[in-house]
């Protein structure tokens, strides 16, 4: 078993093409777990950590793959993960089962689109982290104003620890402002760190960079204000120990820099990850005890207490399922069986395995703190496993809803079974992912984060189950929200000989706010045995079962907050199911007196061009009714931040490059939903209602 305290779990995190798996591929390369380098659009096979064809293929990341190093006697659980949007969820789960994180930034672009989520996500997960300003050889790289917007964008309190000496391709080293030595990275490929003393040139720059540092950390440390108040030196070994204290309280964000490309500082960031950010033993983990009214537990780091282990990824493959799980406390062993707290079944484990990418190691067990993978259990991702002693459950996984859909039609009954197949894997790995059919055509509708998403998802479907299908236009996910207050007050009656229906219900539907966290709510004001407390439930059932298709144009409502303030009931002929009717048809007819209306997703898009097109891009923005909240001028191009109806950004990339002569890029995100124009409202029932004539005549 491991010693504890040496492990780190840690995730790389940033936006897209900040050169996230090329640092992993660095970091894999100097702790020895491979011998060559590869590049993540290289001729060679592509980097190691991308080991899907699609992956390789389009050079980027879609789903996080897990490794393990060793760095001097420490051992580094890494899982590197996407950058675009799209596949927000890998970097959902893998937060939630880290302990640390590297943020990585581009020395150019600094804070962008996607660093601003991965920041929420790592607050949300509590997670510390170290940033990383990256690719310090490109032309343009001001790490200055890539700490400033990390500050001011994301509220950030970050420390420099480190100072560069050059950018762009004068970029030759760091200095490290705790030992106040420069660091160069000798050798055919950055293998030999040298410290030396500080060049000349640099010494002024390097003593002030060391006393802001020290002014930022003194906050924190009163030993060493007094120290610095008295003009006295202070001890390596303090500062180290500040930044580590600071760091794991999340009190300070260390700023790191280098160039993952060109080898440089990588060795450098793997000390600090192993000095600086949490092991196991230094991270509260709580779970929720099932047996004991969902009372709060704290886990401990403890081989010896019951096992509890959190899945948090699936991969479906040929052989069976592959459950990647981080273990809480306990020992998960080879062949023991464990409970499942979600479904209460028993599970052995038949074989433990160590990932490194898609190549695998067996292992007899795993201690506290470990992130393997359980081959053949069959269990969803967010499940807690228990020894049977305790029965816990963690926290699962914030999922975002899906905010595009597209029909996928197979074209033989050979292509639907499968089509099937790889719904059914699909829908297993990725919470994201939703698959239905359409009652009316019988269409199987699948919906996503994105574009990219689900295109990737019938790529899929193609190369890996040889499923033929035709895919349809691309639909917006709107919503039906109330307006107004309305009051219901229903009576729902029924008698057909022998027992009837009753139930009866009054209250009322009140708005949410557009930015609640939640898109439903029910209130319960019923006292006085008005309405049985065994009937309440089945009006909420009731009520949630209304939301699902709207009347204006039969989407999803959201936005709603059913109060239940009085009803009565018969002795003989009422019941769960005349209750659950009831707020079905209370809900129905309170909603249409609300004065609804159709939401849209709003997308959050960044846009960075060449100065020259910045005009033309801005105008067909605002041409797809889109507003634009700012704009940065950066040497020869521009950012521009807009938030657009997704409705108008079908197809953008192949416009952007046209306006741009393919210079220009863009990312986007959702944003959240915004009433629909009246007009358009309008066109978008319209249409909606055509839709439905010819699914009827079909």
């Amino acid at each position: 078993m491991k010693n504890i305290e040496k492990i780190r779990n840690i995730g790389i995190s940033a936006h897209i093409d900040s050169g996230k798996t090329t640092l992993s591929e660095r970091i894999l390369f100097y702790a020895g777990r491979i011998h060559r380098m590869q590049e993540v659009r290289g001729g060679d096979g592509g980097a190691t950590m991308d080991f899907m064809d699609l992956e390789r293929e389009r050079g980027i990341t879609i789903a996080s793959a897990a490794t393990q190093v060793d760095w001097e006697d420490n051992t580094i659980n890494i899982i590197d993960t996407p950058g675009h949007v799209d596949f927000t969820v890998e970097v959902e789960r893998s937060l939630r089962v880290l302990d640390g994180a590297i943020m990585i930034l581009c020395s150019v672009g600094g804070v962008q689109s996607q660093s601003v989520t991965v920041d929420r996500q790592m607050k949300r997960y509590q997670v510390p982290r170290i940033a990383f300003i990256n690719k310090m050889d490109r032309q343009g790289a001001d790490p200055q104003r890539v700490t400033e917007d990390l500050g001011e964008k994301l509220g950030l309190n970050v420390v420099p620890i480190q100072l560069n000496m050059g950018t762009g391709e004068e970029f030759v080293g760091l200095i490290d402002l705790v030992t106040m030595k420069a660091l160069t990275y000798e050798g055919g490929s950055g293998e030999d760190v040298v410290a030396a003393d500080i060049p000349a040139e640099y010494t002024e720059a390097a003593d002030e960079a060391r006393a802001y540092m020290l002014d930022a950390l003194s906050m924190f440390n009163d030993e060493m204000m007094e120290l610095m108040l008295e003009d006295q030196p202070v001890p390596a070994e303090m500062i180290a120990d500040t930044i580590r204290a600071t760091t794991l309280n999340r009190d300070i964000v260390p700023l790191m820099m280098g160039t993952a490309f060109k080898n440089k500082g990588v060795q450098t960031l793997l000390d600090a990850i192993c000095r600086y950010l949490p092991s196991p033993l230094d991270c509260t983990n709580v779970a929720r005890d099932q047996d004991n009214d969902e009372a709060e537990i704290t886990l401990s780091c403890d081989p010896e207490a019951p096992m509890t282990a959190m899945v948090f990824k699936i991969v479906d493959e040929t052989f069976g399922q592959l459950s990647y799980a981080r273990i809480y406390q306990g020992t998960l062993r080879k062949g023991q069986q464990y409970i499942n707290t979600r479904t209460q079944k028993k599970t052995r484990v038949g074989r433990i395995v160590r990932m490194h990418a898609d190549d695998r190691k067996d292992v007899a067990e795993a201690g506290p703190g470990d992130i393997v993978a359980l081959v053949g259990v069959d269990c969803a991702s967010g499940d807690t496993f228990c020894d049977g002693s305790v029965s816990y459950s963690l926290e699962s996984i914030f999922v975002a809803d899906a905010v595009i859909s597209l029909s996928v039609v197979p074209e033989s009954s050979q292509d639907q079974d499968r089509m099937a197949k790889a719904l059914q894997r699909f829908l297993k790995e990725d919470p994201t992912f939703r698959a239905s059919s359409d009652p009316e055509t019988g269409d199987t509708i699948i919906a996503g984060m994105g574009e990219l998403h689900l295109e990737v998802y019938i790529e899929r479907m193609k190369r890996e189950y040889k499923a033929n299908v035709t895919v349809g236009a691309p639909n917006v996910s709107y919503r039906e929200a109330p307006t107004n207050e309305a009051a219901y007050d229903y009576r729902h009656k029924k008698q057909t000989g022998g027992s009837g229906q009753f139930a009866h219900v009054v209250g009322r539907l009140v708005p949410l706010e557009t930015d609640a966290d939640t898109t439903y709510e029910f209130e319960d004001n019923i006292s006085g045995g008005r309405i049985p407390r065994e009937y309440i439930p089945a009006v909420d059932k009731g009520f949630k079962a209304a939301m699902k298709k709207g009347p204006v144009a039969g989407y999803e409502i959201v936005g709603c907050k059913m109060c239940l303030d009085d009803g009565s009931f018969h002795a003989v002929d009422s019941s769960e199911m005349a209750f659950r009717t009831a707020g079905l048809d209370a809900f129905r007819e309170a909603f249409r007196k609300t004065k609804p209306c159709l939401l849209e997703p709003i997308m959050l898009v960044e846009i960075e061009t060449p100065l020259d097109y910045q005009g033309s891009i801005v105008g067909d923005i605002n041409s797809r009714r889109g507003i634009i909240l700012g704009t940065e001028s950066r040497e020869n191009y521009a950012i521009i931040r807009t938030e657009v109806p997704l409705a108008n950004m079908f197809g953008y990339a192949t416009v952007i490059r046209s306006l741009s002569k393919g210079m220009a890029t863009f990312t986007m995100e959702m944003a959240r939903y915004a009433r629909v124009p009246k007009s358009i409202a309008e066109e978008i029932i319209e249409k909606r209602k055509e839709q439905e004539a010819a699914k009827s005549k079909k």
